[in-house]
C-alpha cells in the first residue's frame, strides 16, 4: 500500500513544468520549499528529475548553520538511485543574503558530479539561493 502511495505522489509531483534554467530551479524552490528553512541557517536540496527534466522529487538532504551545511555524496546518491532517477539538481540556500558561491561550494558541486557520472546520473546544475530572489549557477 505504501509503494502505491508512493509512486501516486511522484506522478503528481512531476506533472509540472520541465526545469530548464537556474530561474526555473528558484521559481520552483519559492513555491515549494519551506520557507522558514531558507531564514537562518543552509539547507541542501536535491530535485530528482525524470527524462523531460519535470522534478519528480523534492529531497531535503541536510541541515546547516548560518553559513555551512554538511554534505555526503552518498546521502544524495542513495534516494537517486531508489527513484531511478535521469538527472539531479543541487540547491542550497545562503542565509546571509549572497548568492556568490564558495570555495565549499564549488567543492561540492565537483565531488557530486564525479559521483553522478559514476552512477550514469546527470548533474544538471547546482544552485545557490539567496533572499530577494537571487540565483546563482555553479554547474552550468
Amino acid at each position: 500500500m505504501t509503494m502505491s502511495f508512493e509512486l501516486l505522489k511522484v506522478k503528481e509531483i512531476a506533472t509540472g513544468e520541465p526545469i530548464r534554467s537556474p530561474q526555473d530551479v528558484a521559481d520552483f524552490v519559492s513555491k515549494n520549499m519551506e520557507e522558514e528553512a531558507l531564514v537562518d541557517r543552509e539547507c541542501f536540496w536535491i530535485l530528482h528529475l525524470n527524462a523531460r527534466n519535470q522534478v519528480i522529487e523534492k529531497e531535503l538532504t541536510a541541515i546547516g548553520c548560518i553559513n555551512a551545511c554538511l554534505v555526503r555524496p552518498a546521502d544524495v546518491m542513495r534516494k537517486a538511485v531508489i527513484n531511478g532517477t535521469v538527472a539531479v539538481i543541487a540547491v542550497h540556500n545562503h542565509p546571509s543574503g549572497n548568492a556568490e558561491p564558495s570555495q565549499e561550494d564549488h567543492q561540492i558541486t565537483e565531488r557530486l558530479k564525479n559521483s553522478c557520472g559514476i552512477l550514469g546520473i546527470q548533474l544538471l546544475d547546482s544552485v545557490v539561493i539567496a533572499s530577494g530572489g537571487k540565483v546563482q549557477s555553479i554547474a552550468r
